[in-house]
């Protein structure tokens, strides 16, 4: 059995919900730690596919590069409002992007094309028909990532 890998590059998703400081505080301090660089990614649900269910059809372009502008935006202002998580605590380098498509899907190819080593991402505790309706991307990305996985439910966690 060989050893796990140095975690040099930590992925951390965020859904600007009020758990996300809390996550993204998480990661921060493991990436501290570790000396490892922290890449914090949004992803934007891509409505494309869904098109032809809307009467009349909107030009679904114009939708696409609005909710991009949008959650850029958002994550310029996440960053900046949580610059005392991200102060240098020895964080190798802090990389924040904006994607769009399969959330868990991006989620999985963006820690693949950039090595990443751990991604860190928030569970929303989803039980029973909301699980069933809204499905998992934390089960998602747990079943499909070439690389470890840590989940935090903020519910349970002590704030102490």
């Amino acid at each position: 059995m060989s050893a796990m890998p140095a975690i040099k590059k930590i992925v951390t998703p965020v859904d600007f919900s009020d758990n996300a400081q809390f996550i993204l505080a998480s990661a921060a301090e493991l990436a501290a730690s570790l000396g490892a660089e922290l890449h914090i990614i949004f992803v934007v649900q891509n409505f494309v596919d869904y098109s032809g269910f809307m009467e009349p059809q909107m030009p679904m372009l114009n939708f696409d590069e609005e909710l991009l502008k949008s959650a850029r935006q958002r994550m310029d202002g996440f960053v900046d409002e949580n610059q005392d998580i991200l102060a240098d605590k020895g964080i190798g380098r802090i990389v924040d992007k904006v994607l769009s498509g399969d959330v868990a899907e991006e989620i999985i190819d963006y820690a693949t094309a950039t090595k990443a080593n751990l991604i860190i991402m928030g569970t929303h505790g989803y039980k029973g028909l909301d699980r069933l309706l809204f499905g998992s991307v934390a089960t998602k990305v747990v079943q499909s990532s070439s690389c470890p996985v840590m989940t935090i439910n903020p519910y349970t966690c002590d704030s102490e």
